[in-house]
């Protein structure tokens, strides 16, 4: 006779399959990202080291006024001399910022100098001249024209959110000089995390109609959150981000339209609107733009022309007039760079009474360009800065979109073409651009300016991911190219603008040297 179960040994729990997905989906992903951080650590504490060194400012300042006084210099030049010694001081000491790098501070720069009436230029609004005079506030990423320094960067991003620094600094009393942390931190959570948590949503909504099963639909959601390198942008003012969530919104209103025969106005009106956007954050997205452009009006020529241009030309308008306004040309900077005319990249500025030339005059390590496209377009598939080496989880994709061509759903198969087709076109025209811009996006986690197709990648993955749920190996493939994803979208611990971890790691083997 069997002995009948002790009623206080607690029974081994019976995991379901659902909660089983899960925890080995969210277990992959935390795996790569502490694994991420691990590679990235290191024992440097700014903020301590600022702290001793603001500490230190009264001693030094006593031994200087001893000094001196000693050689007889006292009143008012006394005082004169300690103020400026102090403002010395202080600006070593300081060692921290909000603004990681040259990139993110050429636009922050233009709404200072938008906003605060202390750094306008007459004549000039939207030259950076004594923004960058500033302790900390200097930047390698400036144009110079009319004899005035501007952020290289297009005006339309700096001026709206130079709208939303003056409500901020209107209603708190903060500035980004006195106040720079919660400022920029203010502008980011609302300008690039809450719109990337709403496309997270979307994305979640939208999985649902095109995966076929709960453990792709929970893989993709966590790729999202953890695999790419859209969280990994979130904490820099970019315009990589916002060109996802733009170009993201414009697909998630569009699909309703294309698959549900909706036709209301205002989502004509919508995708007009975020699509144009797109544009204005990521150029090569026009691709995107013409595509929804050319379906709606096969659509709805009525609302295509009624609702979707003028929201399209609103924007366009807002873009070219605040380029106007701020170079008095309607060609944004990047267009002003030839070697044998107009080139507002060489020039020579002075800062604190020392003139110093244009960065860009003689570009040093990875900004001097790949000189052989054929290993450019290795690394950027590949290699240190790979789509692929990096984020593994787009091998998934490539595979989804095989499926998805292969669908009995024609709509399935025109989403996985266009999307397929118009990611090359974006990659050739990365690849066939001069030396100059062959720099893999400059020092940055990764290969940038594709960042924003993220979104169509992740949903486009399902296909794939249906079939690998069917076997533990498939599961398993699927979980390890999440987890070095996570990995590489975690090393970048404190910044996106490093290098990658394995750029880093080639570098050590002494196989690559930039």
């Amino acid at each position: 006779m069997a002995a009948s179960p002790n009623p206080e040994m607690p029974h081994a729990p019976e995991f379901s399959l659902v909660r089983r997905t899960i925890y080995a989906i969210l277990i992959a992903a935390a795996a790569g990202v502490m694994l991420g951080r691990i590679l990235a650590v290191t024992s440097v504490d700014v903020e301590l080291l600022e702290r001793q060194r603001l500490q230190e400012i009264s001693k030094e300042l006593e031994i200087r006024r001893a000094d001196y006084v000693a050689r007889g210099v006292t009143g008012k030049r006394l005082e004169a001399e300690m103020a400026r010694i102090e403002e010395a001081l202080r600006d070593r000491a300081v060692l921290g910022r909000p603004f990681l790098s040259a990139n993110d501070r050429s636009r922050w720069c233009t709404v200072r100098a938008l906003v605060e009436p202390e750094m306008r230029v007459p004549g000039a609004p939207y030259a950076i001249d004594r923004v960058i005079q500033e302790s900390r506030w200097d930047t390698i990423d400036m144009v110079k024209h009319d004899g005035h320094l501007y952020s290289s960067k297009p005006p339309l991003f700096p001026t709206l959110l130079a709208g939303l620094y003056w409500a901020i600094s209107h209603a708190t009393g903060w500035t980004l000089r006195d106040q720079p942390y919660e400022v920029a931190r203010s502008v980011l959570i609302l300008v690039q995390w809450l719109p990337l948590i709403v496309s997270l949503a979307g994305l979640a909504s939208l999985v649902e109609r095109f995966a076929r099963n709960d453990w792709t639909r929970i893989f993709v959601v966590a790729a999202g959150c953890f695999g790419t390198f859209l969280t990994t942008m979130v904490v820099s003012l970019n315009n990589h981000l916002p060109g996802a969530v733009c170009a993201f919104g414009a697909l998630f209103f569009a699909v309703p339209i294309f698959w549900d025969g909706r036709r209301e106005a205002w989502r004509f009106a919508v995708v007009g609107l975020l699509a144009a956007f797109a544009v204005t954050f990521e150029l090569p997205s026009l691709i995107l733009f013409v595509v929804l452009f050319v379906f709606l009006l096969r659509l709805s020529l009525h609302r295509t022309i009624s609702f979707f241009l003028p929201t399209v030309l609103l924007v366009g308008a807002a873009y070219f007039y605040t380029n106007w306004l701020a170079h008095g040309t309607l060609t944004i900077p990047y267009s002003h760079r030839s070697e044998n005319g107009e080139n507002w990249y060489d020039y020579t500025y002075e800062r604190r009474g020392r003139v110093i030339e244009s960065y860009w005059r003689n570009p040093v390590g990875i900004d001097q360009g790949e000189r052989s496209v054929a290993m450019y377009v290795f690394h950027s598939l590949v290699g240190h800065h790979g789509i692929f080496s990096l984020t593994p989880l787009w091998l998934l994709t490539l595979w989804g979109i095989w499926f998805a061509c292969r669908s009995e759903d024609r709509r399935l198969r025109a989403f996985a073409a266009t999307v397929a087709v118009a990611s090359l076109i974006c990659l050739v025209f990365y690849w066939t651009r001069d030396l100059r811009a062959r720099n893999y996006g400059g020092l940055s986690c990764g290969f940038r300016w594709m960042f924003w197709w993220t979104p169509f990648w992740l949903l486009l993955m399902a296909p794939a991911l249906d079939r690998l749920a069917l076997s533990r190996w498939g599961r398993g493939l699927a979980l390890l190219c999440l987890a070095v994803s996570a990995m590489s979208a975690a090393y970048p611990t404190w910044s996106p603008w490093v290098h990658p971890w394995l750029f880093r790691w080639l570098e050590y083997q002494g196989w690559i040297s930039y």
